[in-house]
């Protein structure tokens, strides 16, 4: 979600004398103001990458990014390559041509988009997808589903929350099935899913379906080029170009959450579960950090010197979804 307070931090070397096997950590403690991504969808009428209407699902992170890139993609809704992608709000002040019958028809599944930043935080797809094969894609449509509009004998409109929710809860979902893995790889893993909905005009002129796309969060207010096939990706060595790094430690004001496939020198390592129900206080969520210690021990490269860190979420990101914990460690082991 956008705005929230960033994370509780703590970062710590741990030294053992070779001799005497004692064990002394060093601990700081930070609460940083930076910028992260929420971990569960946020139920608007658009998608918000936290960690996402479209809406992250999953992830470690703790604010909405904001800001947008440039994919490649022009006004003219032409991208680098020269191949046009097909509008599906026609005209200049946005309002579909719902005479084009690509405005209510419903999406295809495994076509790819090269959406910004921007637009994929949009609740309803500037661009339609087209051929995966083309370079710089940022989008993947996995699934589409039909709205249920219908309550009680009613008509629900299309940007009504009980639909926006229907769909906000359908795709991430349907995002754990398609990339596979656990709830902590997904959590660990910069791979998100944003969704979108028919515009008004497009609902009443007879469009049913929603879109879920899955994305990449490069940094802050970027998205990473997906590259190959994604179905089934968490479950084997490819998804770890797509895990949560970091610049620097995560106590270091320099500290950004950036996806491995980019220049990093820590990285998330596992996740820390907590107690569900309400926030247990942080004195309580702090407590389930020695944890990470024996986690970074196992991949040091000195088990006897070597530095590690925890992170655990503030009550505000605790009421957004984001109820567990990360580990954190240096990416070369120290």
């Amino acid at each position: 979600m956008l705005g929230q307070d960033g994370p509780l931090i703590a970062v710590s070397r741990a030294r053992r004398p070779r001799m005497a096997g004692i064990g002394v950590a060093l601990v700081g403690l930070l609460l940083l103001g930076g910028c992260g991504w929420s971990t569960t969808p946020a139920p608007t009428t658009s998608p918000s990458l936290e960690g996402s209407g479209s809406s992250a699902a999953t992830g470690p992170s703790d604010t909405g990014p904001s800001g947008s890139v440039s994919s490649g993609t022009d006004s003219s809704g032409t991208d680098s390559s020269g191949t046009p992608e097909a509008p599906i709000q026609a005209d200049g002040s946005g309002a579909p041509d719902t005479g084009d019958p690509r405005a209510i028809r419903a999406p295809r599944v495994d076509t790819c988009s090269r959406l910004t930043f921007a637009q994929a935080i949009a609740p309803t797809a500037a661009l339609r997808g087209s051929s995966c094969r083309r370079p710089g894609i940022t989008a993947r449509t996995f699934a589409v589903g039909r709205l249920q509009s219908l309550r009680q004998g009613h008509l629900l409109a299309v940007d009504s929350s009980a639909i926006q929710d229907q769909v906000a809860k359908a795709c991430p979902q349907r995002l754990r099935r398609y990339l596979g893995g656990s709830e902590d790889t997904h959590r660990l893993s910069m791979l998100r899913a944003v969704w979108f909905t028919p515009t008004v005009a497009e609902s009443a002129a007879g469009a049913d379906w929603y879109r879920c796309d899955v994305v990449a969060l490069a940094a802050d207010g970027r998205l990473a080029r997906l590259r190959g096939p994604l179905r089934g990706l968490l479950d084997d060595e490819r998804a770890a170009a797509y895990a949560l790094c970091a610049t620097a430690a995560p106590d270091d004001p320099k500290f950004r959450r950036v996806i491995c496939s980019a220049d990093h020198t820590w990285r998330a390592l596992s996740v820390v579960r907590l107690p569900r129900g309400d926030y247990p206080g942080i004195a309580r969520v702090r407590r389930a950090g020695p944890e990470c210690e024996d986690v970074a021990r196992g991949q040091a490269t000195d088990a006897l010197d070597f530095r590690w860190g925890y992170e655990w979420p503030t009550p505000a990101q605790w009421r957004a979804g984001r109820t567990y914990g990360v580990c954190w460690a240096p990416a070369d082991g120290s």
